[in-house]
Protein backbone atom coordinates (compact mmCIF):
# COMPACT_ATOMS: atom_id res chain seq x y z
CA UNK A 1 0.00 0.00 0.00
CA UNK A 2 1.40 3.35 -0.93
CA UNK A 3 1.29 6.16 1.74
CA UNK A 4 3.02 9.63 2.07
CA UNK A 5 4.91 9.91 5.11
CA UNK A 6 5.34 13.18 6.56
CA UNK A 7 9.11 12.74 7.40
CA UNK A 8 9.96 14.72 4.91
CA UNK A 9 8.51 18.62 4.72
CA UNK A 10 7.82 20.60 1.76
CA UNK A 11 7.81 24.28 0.78
CA UNK A 12 6.45 26.55 -1.28
CA UNK A 13 7.23 29.97 -2.30
CA UNK A 14 5.09 31.80 0.25
CA UNK A 15 5.37 29.47 2.59
CA UNK A 16 7.34 26.84 5.10
CA UNK A 17 6.26 23.70 6.24
CA UNK A 18 8.67 22.28 8.59
CA UNK A 19 8.00 19.36 11.44
CA UNK A 20 9.86 18.69 14.43
CA UNK A 21 12.15 16.17 15.64
CA UNK A 22 12.29 14.80 18.76
CA UNK A 23 15.02 17.00 19.51
CA UNK A 24 14.00 20.09 19.16
CA UNK A 25 15.33 21.02 16.14
CA UNK A 26 13.09 21.42 12.75
CA UNK A 27 13.69 18.00 10.85
CA UNK A 28 12.00 19.40 7.49
CA UNK A 29 13.59 18.97 4.49
CA UNK A 30 13.18 22.21 2.90
CA UNK A 31 13.74 25.98 3.70
CA UNK A 32 15.80 28.42 2.63
CA UNK A 33 18.41 28.94 -0.09
CA UNK A 34 20.78 25.68 -0.26
CA UNK A 35 23.64 28.08 0.90
CA UNK A 36 22.00 28.26 4.47
CA UNK A 37 23.27 26.38 7.05
CA UNK A 38 21.66 25.22 10.51
CA UNK A 39 22.65 23.51 13.59
CA UNK A 40 24.26 19.75 13.71
CA UNK A 41 21.77 17.23 13.08
CA UNK A 42 23.34 15.45 15.82
CA UNK A 43 22.17 16.92 19.36
CA UNK A 44 23.42 13.60 21.65
CA UNK A 45 25.64 13.64 23.85
CA UNK A 46 28.94 11.96 22.11
CA UNK A 47 30.30 8.79 23.89
CA UNK A 48 33.60 10.27 24.19
CA UNK A 49 35.35 13.30 24.67
CA UNK A 50 38.01 13.04 22.17
CA UNK A 51 38.80 15.93 19.95
CA UNK A 52 38.49 15.51 15.97
CA UNK A 53 41.63 15.59 14.08
CA UNK A 54 40.54 18.55 12.25
CA UNK A 55 37.46 21.32 12.11
CA UNK A 56 34.49 19.89 10.12
CA UNK A 57 35.23 15.88 10.46
CA UNK A 58 32.25 15.23 12.79
CA UNK A 59 28.73 17.57 13.58
CA UNK A 60 29.40 19.76 10.35
CA UNK A 61 26.20 22.06 10.27
CA UNK A 62 22.92 21.10 8.59
CA UNK A 63 21.34 21.74 5.83
CA UNK A 64 18.04 21.28 4.38
CA UNK A 65 16.84 20.54 0.91
CA UNK A 66 15.31 23.59 -0.98
CA UNK A 67 12.78 21.39 -3.75
CA UNK A 68 9.92 20.22 -2.48
CA UNK A 69 10.10 16.19 -2.31
CA UNK A 70 8.32 13.15 -0.94
CA UNK A 71 9.51 9.67 0.27
CA UNK A 72 6.93 6.91 0.22
CA UNK A 73 6.86 3.20 1.00
CA UNK A 74 5.85 1.28 -2.85
CA UNK A 75 6.53 -2.08 -1.69
CA UNK A 76 6.24 -4.16 1.04
CA UNK A 77 7.04 -7.99 2.31
CA UNK A 78 10.31 -8.29 1.12
CA UNK A 79 12.32 -10.82 3.16
CA UNK A 80 15.47 -9.17 5.02
CA UNK A 81 16.43 -7.55 1.82
CA UNK A 82 20.31 -6.72 1.98
CA UNK A 83 21.39 -5.47 -1.22
CA UNK A 84 19.67 -3.44 -4.13
CA UNK A 85 21.00 -3.04 -7.81
CA UNK A 86 19.42 -1.18 -10.60
CA UNK A 87 19.06 -3.40 -14.06
CA UNK A 88 19.24 -1.75 -17.64
CA UNK A 89 15.57 -1.71 -17.78
CA UNK A 90 14.91 0.44 -14.50
CA UNK A 91 14.08 -2.25 -12.69
CA UNK A 92 15.95 -3.50 -9.29
CA UNK A 93 17.50 -6.64 -8.49
CA UNK A 94 17.28 -7.39 -4.77
CA UNK A 95 18.98 -9.73 -2.34
CA UNK A 96 17.38 -11.11 0.62
CA UNK A 97 19.23 -12.90 3.55
CA UNK A 98 18.45 -16.18 3.71
CA UNK A 99 19.74 -16.35 -0.05
CA UNK A 100 17.02 -15.54 -2.81
CA UNK A 101 16.87 -12.52 -5.20
CA UNK A 102 13.72 -10.81 -5.82
CA UNK A 103 12.99 -7.93 -8.60
CA UNK A 104 11.30 -5.26 -8.20
CA UNK A 105 9.25 -2.37 -10.45
CA UNK A 106 9.45 1.48 -9.73
CA UNK A 107 5.82 0.65 -9.51
CA UNK A 108 6.47 -1.13 -6.23
CA UNK A 109 5.00 -4.71 -8.39
CA UNK A 110 7.96 -7.42 -6.56
CA UNK A 111 8.51 -10.93 -8.57
CA UNK A 112 8.56 -14.81 -6.45
CA UNK A 113 11.80 -15.79 -4.87
CA UNK A 114 14.65 -16.11 -7.60
CA UNK A 115 16.60 -19.18 -6.44
CA UNK A 116 19.92 -21.12 -7.05
CA UNK A 117 22.16 -19.60 -5.34
CA UNK A 118 25.19 -21.36 -3.11
CA UNK A 119 24.65 -22.14 0.67
CA UNK A 120 24.63 -19.15 3.12
CA UNK A 121 25.16 -19.11 6.62
CA UNK A 122 22.33 -17.02 7.34
CA UNK A 123 22.70 -16.72 11.54
CA UNK A 124 23.98 -13.43 13.04
CA UNK A 125 24.82 -10.64 10.34
CA UNK A 126 24.89 -13.18 7.63
CA UNK A 127 23.49 -14.35 4.65
CA UNK A 128 23.05 -13.04 0.73
CA UNK A 129 24.42 -9.83 0.86
CA UNK A 130 25.75 -7.07 -1.34
CA UNK A 131 25.28 -7.65 -5.14
CA UNK A 132 25.94 -5.73 -8.59
CA UNK A 133 25.09 -6.41 -12.06
CA UNK A 134 27.31 -6.74 -14.82
CA UNK A 135 28.27 -3.58 -16.88
CA UNK A 136 27.05 -6.27 -20.11
CA UNK A 137 23.80 -7.56 -18.50
CA UNK A 138 22.11 -6.79 -21.57
CA UNK A 139 23.80 -9.48 -23.45
CA UNK A 140 25.44 -11.62 -20.58
CA UNK A 141 22.92 -11.18 -17.67
CA UNK A 142 25.58 -12.15 -15.11
CA UNK A 143 25.05 -10.72 -11.42
CA UNK A 144 27.91 -10.66 -9.19
CA UNK A 145 26.76 -10.97 -5.15
CA UNK A 146 28.83 -11.20 -2.03
CA UNK A 147 27.77 -13.78 0.68
CA UNK A 148 28.33 -15.27 4.39
CA UNK A 149 29.90 -18.58 2.83
CA UNK A 150 29.73 -21.66 5.15
CA UNK A 151 33.14 -23.55 5.21
CA UNK A 152 35.06 -26.80 7.70
CA UNK A 153 35.69 -24.51 10.10
CA UNK A 154 32.72 -21.96 10.16
CA UNK A 155 32.27 -19.17 7.63
CA UNK A 156 34.02 -16.25 5.17
CA UNK A 157 33.08 -13.53 3.43
CA UNK A 158 32.84 -14.76 -0.20
CA UNK A 159 32.00 -13.55 -4.05
CA UNK A 160 30.21 -15.49 -6.46
CA UNK A 161 28.35 -14.69 -9.76
CA UNK A 162 26.02 -16.16 -12.13
CA UNK A 163 23.37 -15.85 -14.80
CA UNK A 164 19.95 -14.79 -14.50
CA UNK A 165 17.68 -17.13 -16.08
CA UNK A 166 15.79 -16.25 -19.09
CA UNK A 167 12.92 -16.69 -17.20
CA UNK A 168 13.97 -14.37 -14.06
CA UNK A 169 13.25 -17.88 -11.64
CA UNK A 170 16.53 -18.88 -11.46
CA UNK A 171 20.42 -18.30 -11.19
CA UNK A 172 22.60 -20.01 -13.38
CA UNK A 173 25.69 -21.59 -13.47
CA UNK A 174 26.42 -19.95 -9.99
CA UNK A 175 30.37 -19.75 -9.48
CA UNK A 176 32.05 -19.01 -6.40
CA UNK A 177 35.14 -16.70 -7.64
CA UNK A 178 36.80 -15.49 -4.08
CA UNK A 179 37.08 -16.37 -0.69
CA UNK A 180 38.59 -13.63 1.86
CA UNK A 181 40.11 -16.29 3.86
CA UNK A 182 40.79 -17.20 6.86
CA UNK A 183 37.33 -18.64 7.89
CA UNK A 184 36.16 -18.34 11.60
CA UNK A 185 33.10 -19.79 13.44
CA UNK A 186 31.44 -16.58 13.74
CA UNK A 187 28.52 -14.68 12.70
CA UNK A 188 29.73 -11.00 12.60
CA UNK A 189 31.08 -8.30 10.42
CA UNK A 190 31.43 -9.67 6.92
CA UNK A 191 31.51 -6.84 5.38
CA UNK A 192 29.64 -7.65 2.03
CA UNK A 193 29.33 -4.96 -0.53
CA UNK A 194 30.31 -5.37 -4.11
CA UNK A 195 30.59 -2.55 -7.34
CA UNK A 196 32.29 -2.01 -10.19
CA UNK A 197 35.38 0.23 -10.97
CA UNK A 198 35.84 2.07 -14.56
CA UNK A 199 37.93 -0.55 -15.98
CA UNK A 200 35.21 -3.69 -15.17
CA UNK A 201 37.08 -5.02 -12.18
CA UNK A 202 35.21 -5.11 -8.48
CA UNK A 203 36.00 -3.57 -5.22
CA UNK A 204 34.78 -5.81 -2.59
CA UNK A 205 34.30 -4.79 1.25
CA UNK A 206 35.82 -7.44 4.06
CA UNK A 207 34.88 -7.21 7.67
CA UNK A 208 37.24 -8.15 10.47
CA UNK A 209 34.45 -10.70 12.15
CA UNK A 210 34.01 -8.71 15.45
CA UNK A 211 36.14 -10.64 17.62
CA UNK A 212 38.77 -9.43 19.79
CA UNK A 213 41.06 -12.21 18.68
CA UNK A 214 40.35 -11.57 14.38
CA UNK A 215 41.04 -7.69 15.28
CA UNK A 216 44.55 -8.13 14.30
CA UNK A 217 43.67 -9.33 10.95
CA UNK A 218 42.56 -6.18 9.74
CA UNK A 219 46.23 -5.06 10.00
CA UNK A 220 47.45 -8.49 8.57
CA UNK A 221 48.50 -8.40 4.89
CA UNK A 222 48.44 -11.95 4.62
CA UNK A 223 44.67 -11.99 5.74
CA UNK A 224 41.54 -11.25 4.04
CA UNK A 225 39.35 -9.45 6.91
CA UNK A 226 39.14 -6.15 7.48
CA UNK A 227 40.20 -5.18 3.79
CA UNK A 228 38.59 -3.27 0.29
CA UNK A 229 39.73 -6.19 -2.15
CA UNK A 230 40.34 -5.84 -6.37
CA UNK A 231 39.20 -8.08 -8.06
CA UNK A 232 38.68 -9.27 -11.54
CA UNK A 233 35.87 -10.78 -12.63
CA UNK A 234 37.13 -14.20 -12.00
CA UNK A 235 38.19 -13.55 -8.68
CA UNK A 236 42.09 -13.14 -9.13
CA UNK A 237 44.14 -10.08 -8.07
CA UNK A 238 43.61 -6.88 -10.48
CA UNK A 239 47.23 -6.17 -12.18
CA UNK A 240 48.81 -3.41 -10.67
CA UNK A 241 47.17 -3.92 -7.41
CA UNK A 242 49.42 -2.21 -4.48
CA UNK A 243 51.07 -5.12 -2.93
CA UNK A 244 51.53 -7.53 -6.04
CA UNK A 245 54.31 -9.29 -5.36
CA UNK A 246 55.02 -8.04 -1.86
CA UNK A 247 55.74 -11.19 -0.02
CA UNK A 248 53.19 -12.16 2.70
CA UNK A 249 50.95 -9.81 1.64
CA UNK A 250 47.71 -10.75 -0.40
CA UNK A 251 47.88 -9.44 -3.70
CA UNK A 252 44.15 -8.51 -3.97
CA UNK A 253 44.25 -6.07 -1.01
CA UNK A 254 43.69 -2.62 -2.15
CA UNK A 255 43.45 -1.02 1.40
CA UNK A 256 43.53 -2.04 5.12
CA UNK A 257 43.08 -1.46 8.36
CA UNK A 258 38.93 -1.80 8.13
CA UNK A 259 36.16 -2.70 10.81
CA UNK A 260 32.84 -3.77 9.54
CA UNK A 261 32.75 -1.41 5.81
CA UNK A 262 29.41 -1.95 4.09
CA UNK A 263 29.09 0.91 2.31
CA UNK A 264 31.22 1.57 -1.34
CA UNK A 265 30.46 4.23 -3.97
CA UNK A 266 32.76 5.65 -6.74
CA UNK A 267 32.13 9.75 -7.26
CA UNK A 268 31.08 10.70 -10.29
CA UNK A 269 32.97 13.25 -11.36
CA UNK A 270 36.33 12.63 -9.29
CA UNK A 271 36.41 8.75 -9.83
CA UNK A 272 37.50 8.46 -6.13
CA UNK A 273 36.23 5.23 -4.20
CA UNK A 274 33.85 6.02 -0.97
CA UNK A 275 33.53 4.15 1.64
CA UNK A 276 31.77 3.91 5.42
CA UNK A 277 32.13 1.58 7.56
CA UNK A 278 30.63 0.49 10.91
CA UNK A 279 32.85 1.92 14.00
CA UNK A 280 32.43 0.34 17.23
CA UNK A 281 30.20 2.43 20.26
CA UNK A 282 30.67 5.94 18.20
CA UNK A 283 33.53 6.24 15.41
CA UNK A 284 31.47 5.26 12.69
CA UNK A 285 33.69 6.34 9.40
CA UNK A 286 33.68 7.87 5.44
CA UNK A 287 36.57 7.83 3.77
CA UNK A 288 37.97 8.33 0.97
CA UNK A 289 39.94 4.84 -0.12
CA UNK A 290 43.42 5.24 -1.50
CA UNK A 291 45.66 2.00 -3.04
CA UNK A 292 48.15 0.45 -0.20
CA UNK A 293 46.44 3.32 2.86
CA UNK A 294 46.34 1.69 6.39
CA UNK A 295 42.47 3.07 7.84
CA UNK A 296 43.75 2.27 11.07
CA UNK A 297 41.48 -0.17 12.78
CA UNK A 298 42.03 -1.23 15.73
CA UNK A 299 44.78 0.43 16.52
CA UNK A 300 43.20 4.13 16.08
CA UNK A 301 39.52 4.79 16.53
CA UNK A 302 36.97 7.54 17.89
CA UNK A 303 34.81 4.88 19.47
CA UNK A 304 34.90 2.94 22.30
CA UNK A 305 33.62 -0.86 23.24
CA UNK A 306 30.08 -1.90 23.67
CA UNK A 307 30.71 -2.07 27.01
CA UNK A 308 32.27 1.76 27.30
CA UNK A 309 35.60 0.37 27.70
CA UNK A 310 38.54 2.22 25.90
CA UNK A 311 40.11 0.63 23.55
CA UNK A 312 44.13 0.55 23.36
CA UNK A 313 45.86 1.72 26.43
CA UNK A 314 45.87 4.31 26.13
CA UNK A 315 43.18 5.08 23.31
CA UNK A 316 44.18 7.03 20.23
CA UNK A 317 42.47 8.62 17.60
CA UNK A 318 45.34 9.47 15.54
CA UNK A 319 48.81 8.40 14.29
CA UNK A 320 51.47 8.49 11.57
CA UNK A 321 50.92 6.45 8.71
CA UNK A 322 47.48 5.81 9.41
CA UNK A 323 44.40 7.61 7.55
CA UNK A 324 41.95 9.43 9.19
CA UNK A 325 38.37 9.36 7.83
CA UNK A 326 36.99 12.31 6.29
CA UNK A 327 34.08 12.19 8.15
CA UNK A 328 32.78 10.30 11.31
CA UNK A 329 29.79 10.23 13.56
CA UNK A 330 29.49 9.65 17.57
CA UNK A 331 26.90 8.61 18.45
CA UNK A 332 26.79 6.39 15.36
CA UNK A 333 24.88 6.46 12.08
CA UNK A 334 25.29 2.70 11.25
CA UNK A 335 25.98 3.58 8.01
CA UNK A 336 25.02 0.62 5.34
CA UNK A 337 24.42 1.16 1.68
CA UNK A 338 25.68 4.36 -0.23
CA UNK A 339 24.97 6.06 -3.36
CA UNK A 340 26.03 9.44 -4.75
CA UNK A 341 22.85 11.13 -6.53
CA UNK A 342 23.59 12.41 -10.16
CA UNK A 343 20.20 12.64 -11.14
CA UNK A 344 18.40 15.65 -12.25
CA UNK A 345 15.42 15.59 -10.73
CA UNK A 346 16.30 17.49 -7.44
CA UNK A 347 19.12 19.52 -8.91
CA UNK A 348 20.97 20.38 -4.89
CA UNK A 349 21.27 16.83 -4.68
CA UNK A 350 24.06 16.77 -7.38
CA UNK A 351 27.16 14.40 -6.32
CA UNK A 352 25.58 14.28 -2.34
CA UNK A 353 26.39 10.88 -0.59
CA UNK A 354 23.56 9.37 0.42
CA UNK A 355 24.03 6.90 3.37
CA UNK A 356 21.31 4.38 5.15
CA UNK A 357 21.41 4.33 8.32
CA UNK A 358 20.62 1.13 10.59
CA UNK A 359 20.43 2.04 14.22
CA UNK A 360 19.82 5.46 13.61
CA UNK A 361 16.58 4.75 11.52
CA UNK A 362 17.12 7.50 8.61
CA UNK A 363 19.00 8.36 5.94
CA UNK A 364 22.11 10.92 5.76
CA UNK A 365 22.27 13.23 3.10
CA UNK A 366 26.07 14.67 2.85
CA UNK A 367 26.78 17.62 0.76
CA UNK A 368 30.40 17.31 0.05
CA UNK A 369 33.22 20.05 -1.61
CA UNK A 370 36.74 19.57 -2.28
CA UNK A 371 36.63 16.21 -0.99
CA UNK A 372 34.95 17.10 2.89
CA UNK A 373 31.72 17.03 4.08
CA UNK A 374 30.43 20.54 4.44
CA UNK A 375 26.48 20.17 4.93
CA UNK A 376 24.37 17.15 6.50
CA UNK A 377 20.58 16.50 6.52
CA UNK A 378 18.30 13.62 8.11
CA UNK A 379 15.80 12.33 5.90
CA UNK A 380 12.97 9.87 6.46
CA UNK A 381 13.94 9.90 10.31
CA UNK A 382 10.10 9.27 11.06
CA UNK A 383 10.05 5.89 9.86
CA UNK A 384 11.03 3.62 12.19
CA UNK A 385 12.95 1.81 9.54
CA UNK A 386 16.29 0.45 9.37
CA UNK A 387 17.63 1.42 6.24
CA UNK A 388 19.96 -1.13 4.52
CA UNK A 389 20.84 -0.17 1.52
CA UNK A 390 19.93 2.60 -1.55
CA UNK A 391 20.42 3.11 -5.65
CA UNK A 392 19.05 5.57 -7.52
CA UNK A 393 16.98 4.93 -10.52
CA UNK A 394 16.85 5.79 -13.99
CA UNK A 395 13.99 8.14 -13.44
CA UNK A 396 16.15 10.02 -10.74
CA UNK A 397 14.59 9.31 -7.93
CA UNK A 398 16.47 7.25 -4.74
CA UNK A 399 15.22 3.91 -3.77
CA UNK A 400 16.02 2.37 -0.52
CA UNK A 401 15.54 -1.05 1.39
CA UNK A 402 14.79 -1.86 5.06
CA UNK A 403 15.13 -4.39 7.18
CA UNK A 404 11.48 -4.72 7.63
CA UNK A 405 10.75 -5.60 4.29
CA UNK A 406 9.80 -2.43 2.85
CA UNK A 407 10.95 -0.44 -0.44
CA UNK A 408 11.08 3.48 0.00
CA UNK A 409 10.94 5.70 -3.25
CA UNK A 410 12.61 9.01 -2.19
CA UNK A 411 12.89 12.43 -4.51
CA UNK A 412 10.95 15.29 -5.81
CA UNK A 413 7.12 15.63 -5.06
Amino acid sequence: MNKLFSSLCLITTTAIIACGSGNGQTDGQATLPTDSTYAPVETQKANTDYKPAFEGQTRIAGVKTTTAVEGKVIAEGLKSPWGIALLPDGRFLITEKEGTLRIATSAGQVSEAITGLPKVDARGQGGLLGLTIDPNFASNRLVYWVFSEPVAKGNLTAVAKGKLSADEKSIEGAQVIYQATPGYDLTLHYGGRIIFDKDGNLFVSTGERSDIKTRPEAQNLNSGLGKIMHITTDGKPVAGNPFEGQKDAKPEIYSYGHRNPQGLAIHPETGDLWETEFGPRGGDELNIVKPAKNYGWPTITYGLEYSGQEIGSPPIQQKDGLEQPVYYWDPVLSPSGITFYTGDAVPEWKNNLFITGLSSMHIARLVIKDNKVVGEERLLDKEGQRFRDITQGNDGYLYAITDRGALYKLGKK
